[in-house]
């Protein structure tokens, strides 16, 4: 399944949300270089569809402005459905052909974000995807990738 990236984001620290970035190193066996997440764990990157983000966008319409990064991902995609993703399965993207393994699908919210009480839903707990990095490389927004079910 081919994708495109449409936004990078990045925080110094856990448990906020992430701002925009162009451009992102992947460190094997780390994560993005500079990110919170980042570290010798199975959630290094987490991924989000931009098509998920959306719907969020129309729920939360003249309640909260809601814009990439606020979910604490770490890269929007646009053309896959990462709910399809199975844990085990790899991701290349970029011209570097960095390459992750997923290894979780989903997660367990322990406090609602500031979205959740504006809007009543969060899609990361469903519709998030984390990885670790096998082969690190460079990403931008609009390179493309692909994952891959092994």
């Amino acid at each position: 399944m081919e994708f495109k990236i449409e936004s990078v984001n990045i925080s110094d620290q856990k448990g906020v949300q992430k701002h925009p970035v162009e451009t992102v190193q992947l460190l094997e066996n780390y994560g993005i270089d500079g990110d919170g997440h980042a570290g010798n764990w199975h959630r290094q990157v987490s991924f989000l569809a931009g098509e998920a983000v959306d719907k969020m966008k129309t729920q939360s319409t003249g309640k909260l402005a809601i814009k990439y990064g606020d979910f604490g991902e770490n890269i929007v995609t646009r053309g896959i459905d990462w709910t399809q993703t199975k844990v085990g399965g790899k991701i290349v993207m970029g011209k570097d052909h960095a390459e992750l393994e997923v290894t979780q699908i989903g997660k367990e919210c322990h406090s609602h974000c500031a979205i959740y009480d504006a809007v009543g839903d969060c899609i990361m707990p469903r519709m998030g995807i984390f990885a670790k990095v096998l082969k690190g490389g460079k990403i931008h927004v609009g390179d493309s990738g692909y994952y891959n079910i092994r």
